[in-house]
């Protein structure tokens, strides 16, 4: 699912069209569905970005915030800051990379590998 899928689910899922989302965001309808058809990427900047995800009612530092953010980042062919900034994380990336590379890989493969990323980054226990 690419960003502009998302947003359009995300817009329908608030029973909007397209025209009635635009008119109460003041925003063109002519560039927001260029976004929703993946024919424009999602804005790099941040602040924009953030207005963008209220227009869902999305709040910050919500899952469904960063769900926003990363699918937009993610569009744009970038890893999200907080995994770049996470060393074991980061560490972890090639094998990753690997894996999805050197072989089919369906959701269940995909989302145990995400736990193991998460285990890896979860402190160890006093």
């Amino acid at each position: 699912m690419s960003f502009g899928d998302y947003i359009n689910g995300l817009r329908i899922k608030n029973k909007k069209t397209l025209r009635q989302f635009c008119m109460e965001n003041k925003l063109d309808p002519s560039n927001w569905s260029k976004v929703e058809r993946g024919v424009n990427p999602p804005p790099k900047d941040e602040a924009v970005l953030g207005q963008w995800a209220k227009y869902f009612g999305l709040k910050p530092k919500t899952d469904e915030w960063n769900q926003f953010m990363d699918e937009a980042r993610i569009s744009r062919g970038e890893i999200p800051k907080d995994i770049m900034n996470d060393e074991k994380a980061v560490a972890l990336l090639p094998t990753f990379f690997r894996t999805v590379r050197g072989a089919e890989i369906g959701e269940a493969e995909i989302k145990k590998l995400i736990e193991k990323i998460k285990e890896a980054n979860t402190p160890d226990e006093p």
